[in-house]
């Protein structure tokens, strides 16, 4: 299985502040720091880590060169990329020293995706493929549209959560990868605690597999009659901003090589853990080797 991933790539300016700033209010940072990012290039940095087919479409400016490189670098396929006459998209991050971020992000070149393009890049995927795609670049409705109508399976990881987003044609996707609130959004407001979200995900999408991640309490999975839950594993958290990107693109390596949702489930847990212990966001997320040697001594929580 060839995994497409018609995602984001941004350059991150990271800003180490002691809480998130209110309104009104100025604060001073004690660092700052540029990393590359987007939710795109994460995941197919984690896909290929974890030893999957990605090829990687999406834009970015001149300025962004160097996230061409660290893709090819790090074994994603990085031909169908294209660079434009704007600038690469970017992000503003809060840091605290808990680890927990706060993003802003300006879409730049990731906006500015047109839909010959997408129809040109899908041309070199067949039945059986596998489209991935998030929820920072535009047309993402007609993408997923033209990769059902040419036989792939589509996973959607429903983040940033926006209005426009539940005009998708959500009826496709095989595979939502979301958080709680994303989860919520997405169920139709269901109320109550995760599993009453899950229920209403099933309810709203049955053919769908769900993996909805629930912070400390870890992750749950359903497709069909099938159920499975695993929890997250101790480590010291540095930086929370890749933890989700990671997660994804290890679940869906997972699933490429054929493996057991349970299984899928718990090397995600793994190498999601590795990547909340080292700030940044592409950087911190681990290979598979480094996965499977911490998954021998790590401790649950």
């Amino acid at each position: 299985m060839k995994i497409l991933n018609l995602g984001s790539l941004n350059i991150d300016k990271v800003y180490s502040v002691e809480h998130f700033v209110s309104a009104g209010e100025t604060i001073s940072s004690s660092k700052m720091e540029t990393f590359s990012g987007g939710k795109g290039l994460n995941q197919s940095i984690a896909l290929a880590r974890a030893g999957a087919e990605v090829y990687h479409a999406g834009a970015i400016g001149p300025d962004g060169e160097d996230l061409r490189a660290l893709l090819e670098d790090s074994g994603v396929h990085a031909g169908y990329l294209q660079t434009l006459d704007t600038v690469t998209g970017h992000a503003v991050i809060q840091l605290t020293p808990k680890g927990q971020n706060c993003i802003i992000i300006s879409a730049g070149a990731n906006g500015e995706l047109t839909e010959s393009y997408i129809d040109s890049v899908l041309a070199h995927f067949a039945p059986g493929d596998l489209l991935l795609v998030q929820n920072e670049t535009n047309n993402v409705a007609y993408a997923m549209r033209r990769a059902k109508e040419k036989g792939l399976k589509i996973a959607f990881n429903a983040s940033p959560i926006s209005e426009a987003l539940l005009g998708y044609p959500l009826e496709l996707v095989d595979y939502y990868l979301i958080n709680e609130v994303e989860g919520k959004a997405l169920s139709g407001g269901a109320e109550g605690d995760n599993e009453a979200i899950l229920a209403g995900l099933k309810a709203r999408f049955p053919k769908a597999a769900i993996v909805l991640t629930v912070g400390k309490d870890g992750v749950l999975y359903q497709y069909m009659d099938e159920r499975a839950c695993h929890g997250i594993y101790d480590v010291p958290v540095a930086d929370t901003t890749a933890a989700g990107d990671t997660f994804c693109g290890y679940f869906l390596a997972c699933v490429a090589k054929g493996l057991p949702a349970a299984e899928g489930l718990r090397m995600a847990s793994l190498a999601s853990s590795l990547a909340v212990s080292k700030k940044g966001a592409a950087n911190s997320i681990p290979t598979w080797d480094e996965v499977e040697a911490f998954g021998r001594t790590a401790k649950s929580l």
